[in-house]
């Protein structure tokens, strides 16, 4: 009896062992038990700057829509000859990932993360729904991370709820709320934080302004007058700055074994009329010494008329951008004091539209390293850069596509929303010769939330690049 007691004993106790080893060998090493707030914020910061910047939204989509940056070879993108596998990475990445994880600190109790992690986590939540919504239009918001199959919001729903957020994270963030770190941008200054958070909501209060034009106003007037303020100089802006690989700038990666692009033909014609000092910051003198000029490359061409523009005859984009500690810059000082110009211009707000305008460019030289005053003074003080009241739009939306030079999906909305400069399909496009107006939605949800897909499409219109959203109104 006690014999075999004593073998039961022995079974069960092997049992469990073989559960332990079981339980050890499912264990990842390298993840942490549980997830902690300043690992998720430093992941976020990383990950969403190299969605901002990486070549899928960016270099190899947006960048080409708005002629910034061109294909030189493989010029399907730049001949808008994709399809939605092509547009997968921000809605993925944006969802699987930013959302999920910032929800994870939302979703903490306090004292796993006090109430400035979930401020900044609404605000970088925030952020990231407004990069879905620019680039597809309708997309899961209010049920997003909560249901398997989520419903669409339209766009109005959408801006209109992020508007909300972000009030909740103003009021989430306070310096007496608790200290912050893993905050890669800011260093953890919850007065910086509250910065973005107004400049962010007065960007979304013009995105609204040609549909909610009363929404606009008082949205416009609640973030300038908020007493923590808006972005404030160049060392407010919101960005990323990289290391060495393999930490470095996506487009520096990229370049470390590929070359597939140029600066655009459309850009460096548009910078050597204005004898904008600019042009050897973003672009570099073709390496055929014997050329001696920038030279940009056409957009929308074939790849054999790209080809033959010649690699060594034209120019690559600029170094600044192409180095490895190359700063992701995600929103900016200049496109702060843009906003406000055009909130004035449209009697939002109080203010000089056009001394803001030239503020706004004087913003952009100086985050480009050019602060001679008299060089600034020179260019504002052209006949075609000079601040024209009868179109503002034309006046901000050129001079904010020249600002936004490497932030393509920034560059892209406001574009689409201002409608300047004009700017012409290249010639081998296949849209009929018209540009993008927005991403496809990516296969997978026709697929897997295939209800919601439906229910959004048949509001919005078709699934097509052409689509125009809910803001861009002409």
């Amino acid at each position: 009896m006690l014999k075999k007691i004593a073998y039961i004993t022995l079974f069960a106790l092997s049992l469990t062992s073989c559960s332990d080893a079981l339980d050890d060998i499912n264990k990842n090493p390298n993840a942490t038990e549980t997830p902690l707030a300043p690992y998720l914020l430093t992941g976020t910061l990383k990950q969403g700057a190299d969605l901002y910047w990486g070549s899928a939204n960016n270099f190899d989509s947006s960048l080409l829509f708005v002629q910034h940056w061109a294909k030189i070879q493989y010029t399907e993108p730049d001949r808008y000859d994709v399809s939605n596998a092509s547009f997968t990475t921000l809605w993925n990445t944006g969802y699987a990932t930013l959302i999920t994880d910032l929800n994870t600190i939302l979703n903490f109790p306090e004292a796993q993360a006090n109430s400035n992690y979930k401020g900044i986590a609404l605000t970088l939540r925030s952020w990231t729904f407004l990069l879905l919504t620019d680039a597809y239009g309708s997309i899961p918001y209010k049920e997003a991370g909560l249901k398997v199959t989520p419903a669409y919001n339209t766009q109005k729903e959408v801006y209109t709820g992020l508007l909300e957020d972000l009030k909740r994270a103003q009021s989430l963030l306070n310096t007496a709320n608790g200290t912050v770190t893993g905050d890669l941008s800011y260093k953890g200054d919850i007065s910086k934080w509250k910065k973005l958070v107004n400049s962010l909501r007065l960007r979304i209060a013009l995105r609204i302004s040609d549909k909610e034009p009363a929404l606009a106003k008082q949205a416009a007037i609640e973030a300038s007058t908020d007493a923590a303020g808006v972005l404030s100089s160049n060392s407010d802006t919101f960005k990323f700055t990289y290391i060495s690989s393999p930490q470095q700038n996506p487009a520096s990666a990229w370049f470390e074994t590929r070359d597939d692009y140029r600066i655009s033909k459309t850009m460096v014609d548009k910078l050597k009329a204005l004898s904008d000092p600019r042009l050897p910051v973003y672009a570099q003198l073709p390496s055929d010494a014997i050329v001696g000029t920038y030279v940009g490359g056409g957009n929308g061409l074939s790849n054999s008329a790209a080809n033959s523009q010649g690699f060594a005859k034209t120019s690559k984009p600029g170094t600044y951008f192409l180095t490895s500690t190359s700063p992701a810059v995600l929103v900016s000082y200049s496109e702060v004091l843009f906003n406000l110009s055009e909130a004035a211009a449209r009697g939002y707000i109080a203010g000089d539209a056009e001394q803001l305008y030239k503020s706004a460019i004087t913003a952009s030289f100086n985050q480009f390293g050019i602060t001679d005053a008299a060089t600034i003074a020179a260019y504002l003080n052209q006949p075609t850069v000079q601040y024209d009241a009868t179109n503002y739009a034309k006046s901000i939306g050129t001079q904010k596509w020249i600002a936004f030079f490497g932030q393509g999906l920034d560059a892209f909305t406001e574009w689409r929303r201002l409608d300047y400069p004009v700017l012409t399909a290249g010639p081998d496009t296949v849209l009929e010769r018209k540009i993008p107006s927005r991403f496809f939605y990516p296969g997978t949800e026709q697929s897997l939330n295939g209800a919601s897909y439906q229910a959004a499409v048949s509001v919005q219109g078709k699934d097509l690049l052409t689509t125009k959203l809910w803001f861009d109104v002409k």
